[in-house]
């Protein structure tokens, strides 16, 4: 069994520590998941109003991936993430204290939009320090170090939700700054050089902006469309899972839902490395496949289940999707995003999931207002169907033109 742990076996310092800095980083991130509770338990908003404001979260986090990649790769990945991950966190400070809900989400939004601003530079840095063969095992062990954290944050979060409320900002953003510090003091810049990029066969320079570039690169614009879908589906995990089991629980669904969601982050913990071990032959374009079929199997079952053992089922099989999805997603990109372009196109494919999370959000609202919370789960079915079959197209199209990388 430890066995299939050799796959994070030799790889650079870096990796590493940015491994830790995601283990502190997420088990203090309390305030993001319970933002759909918050919203309406403390604040006492409609759903609808929910809806949108969970909406404009999603898309202000689109502007600073984007401003993110760009920084990243024209000033370095490292001054970038520490600048960015720091306004986060001090944003999320005076919400401890005010008490006005359009004053608090005004912060929680400007957070939102530095912490957009953090991932495309931590993706890049795994692309920069590892040969395309070993980004899953990279990408893989960031995701674990996220799920570390978050096995043992939702449970805290939970009770600071319905005990202690100031301590959920406070928490949150004293984790995020102790993860700059070791960020500060252990990583090194990682910003390619002219030469390397030169060098990178398959990932050579070139010139243009983002989107000239993307353009000139059809297969992957084609897997970020697709991976909308996959993210409309996901982010039903986090606006309505929590409502659906408010409504089954009588009031009770926070508890529930921080139970789940440690649920998830254990499932990534104990399963990450073996399916990663298990998948790591494959080709990306497969793995999505099969954490679509796990998607729609995992969230459509969701409406008809009744027990909490059986949401634990749902949850464990949408979390294999999610983990494939995760560690897949990345190398996909990375191995066909030119060198110097890294950061960026890692911006574009936040870009790609914060549209699918606006709409998840925005679009969910208003069905909820109407249908009711148990009719999302069939739409999760149908949805996650058609991301699978045109997933399945690409991979096709991609194999008859002998252009797998």
């Amino acid at each position: 069994m430890f066995k299939k742990f050799n796959i994070y076996k030799g790889l650079p310092k870096g990796v590493y520590i940015l491994f830790l800095v995601q283990v502190v980083n997420r088990f203090g991130d309390f305030v993001l998941p319970f933002m759909t509770l918050f919203l309406t338990k403390k604040l006492g908003l409609s759903f609808q109003i929910v809806g949108i404001i969970v909406m404009i979260e999603s898309i202000l986090s689109i502007p600073g991936a984007i401003a993110g990649g760009k920084f990243a790769d024209q000033i370095g990945r490292k001054k970038t993430y520490i600048f960015a991950q720091t306004t986060a966190a001090l944003a999320l400070i005076p919400c401890a204290f005010i008490t006005n809900p359009y004053v608090i989400v005004s912060f929680l939004l400007t957070s939102t939009f530095f912490n957009g601003a953090v991932r495309p530079p931590l993706n890049a840095i795994i692309a920069d320090v590892l040969p395309p063969d070993r980004r899953q095992a990279g990408y893989s062990l960031l995701y674990l170090g996220i799920n570390l954290g978050v096995s043992i944050g939702p449970i805290v979060a939970g009770f600071l939700f319905n005990n202690f409320l100031p301590m959920l900002f406070i928490g949150d953003a004293l984790t995020s700054l102790t993860a700059v510090i070791l960020f500060i003091v252990y990583i090194d810049e990682t910003k390619p050089s002219n030469e390397t990029e030169a060098a990178a066969s398959k990932e050579r320079a070139e010139e243009g902006n983002v989107f000239q570039v993307l353009l000139r690169r059809p297969q992957i614009l084609i897997f970020l469309v697709i991976y909308i879908i996959y993210s409309i589906v996901y982010t039903q995990h986090r606006f309505s899972l929590p409502l659906m089991l408010d409504n089954v629980y009588m009031g009770n669904g926070a508890e529930k839902f921080g139970f789940l969601m440690s649920v998830n982050a254990c499932t990534v913990i104990f399963l990450t490395v073996f399916i990663t071990s298990f998948t790591r032959k494959l080709h990306a374009l497969p793995n999505m496949i099969i954490a679509g079929v796990l998607y729609a199997v995992g969230f459509g079952m969701i409406g008809i289940v009744k027990s909490f053992p059986l949401f634990m089922l749902s949850t464990v099989l949408w979390t294999i999707g999610e983990i494939l999805t995760v560690t897949n997603f990345g190398v996909y990109v990375a191995n066909n995003s030119p060198a110097n372009y890294r950061a960026r196109f890692s911006a574009v494919g936040n870009l790609s999931w914060a549209t699918g999370a606006a709409l998840g959000t925005s679009l969910m609202g208003k069905y909820i207002d109407s249908l009711g919370i148990a009719a999302v789960w069939p739409l999760t079915f149908i949805l996650s169907c058609i991301a699978v079959f045109f997933m399945m197209m690409l991979y096709m199209y991609s194999y008859k033109k002998g252009d797998l990388s």
